[in-house]
């Protein structure tokens, strides 16, 4: 098989590409750079790839560019982020808390804050619009490394409806922006509590693009009924994660690899009503960073 890979006129076409020999420029971008082409000639070469397979690949990627957010989780490349993110906090010594997962594309930012202290209220709706199916009520306590509650926490939720569908992002526009989302502000003891209309999982927009690399990979592309959750706190590290409800089908066959061990709670179902207590266990903060958010873009209503 040709390899030209190591020649020198391909070492220095990849210097001079990422602008390694030029004096200006960001230098770790250009270390970045060099490598993500490097490995990219490095396939075209292993598995000999034609031109006509790279620019079919290319509009691949042009003709999926609005679906990014879901084939990366798609391909396991957000569940790596947390993977490696966990490795770099063992290697620290930071460990324990609720596991961390992924993000996914759907959140929406400027979701109404609402006070969720339960010495002063127990009514914490997140559903504004109808939706004929079970009512979701979810309980526990922010608390946090020694069990100590967790003052001044913010709860970020969201889900979709009993359709699979997220407000903002449903294409039948039949939701309000913010029909199932809210920021929740705790009270001093950590608890919290909410009610909403049951969420249904999901499978990715028929004949987009993750749904088509899925088909040609040979894998499904549903996820299982969950919701997701940002929690910030000072002094402490802001938190994303969200709960896959274990009795769903696909709780540990997630298309998106966001099911980890400690976060599959199996709803307690009475009636029309399904019930679950979680607790979420945060991390000191050993920087201000800790406490912010990832620098992500993220969609506003």
């Amino acid at each position: 098989m040709t390899n030209i890979l190591n020649s020198k006129a391909v070492q220095d076409l990849l210097d001079r590409a990422s602008g390694l020999s030029e004096s200006g420029g960001n230098p770790r971008l250009k270390a970045i750079t060099r490598d993500v082409l490097e490995a990219i000639m490095t396939i075209i070469e292993k598995h000999d790839i034609s031109e006509s397979e790279f620019w079919q690949a290319t509009q691949f990627l042009q003709d999926g560019a609005q679906e990014f957010g879901l084939i990366a989780p798609g391909v396991g490349i957000e569940h790596f982020l947390d993977l490696h993110m966990d490795a770099k906090d063992a290697e620290a010594g930071q460990t324990g808390g609720t596991p961390r997962t992924i993000e996914g594309p759907l959140y929406v930012a400027g979701a109404p804050l609402v006070d969720g202290d339960l010495s002063k209220t127990n009514d914490v709706n997140l559903t504004d619009d109808p939706d004929d199916t079970e009512t979701l009520t979810m309980s526990g306590k922010v608390k946090g490394p020694d069990g100590e509650p967790v003052k001044d926490a913010i709860l970020h939720v969201w889900h979709a409806n009993s359709q699979g569908f997220y407000s903002h992002f449903d294409p039948t526009g039949a939701q309000s922006d913010f029909n199932n989302r809210r920021r929740i502000k705790l009270g001093p003891d950590g608890r919290y509590a909410f009610r909403s209309k049951m969420p249904r999982g999901y499978s990715c927009p028929p004949g987009g693009a993750t749904a088509n690399l899925m088909e040609m990979l040979g894998r499904h592309g549903d996820r299982p009924a969950h919701v997701h959750f940002f929690i910030e706190a000072p002094g402490y590290r802001t938190l994303t994660t969200q709960i896959n409800f274990g009795d769903d089908p696909h709780a540990r066959d997630d298309f998106a690899f966001g099911t980890r061990e400690g976060l599959l709670p199996v709803p307690n179902r009475d009636g029309d009503t399904a019930d679950i207590e979680f607790d979420f266990e945060l991390q000191k903060a050993r920087s201000s960073d800790d406490e912010a958010f990832s620098q992500r873009p993220r969609a506003e209503a």
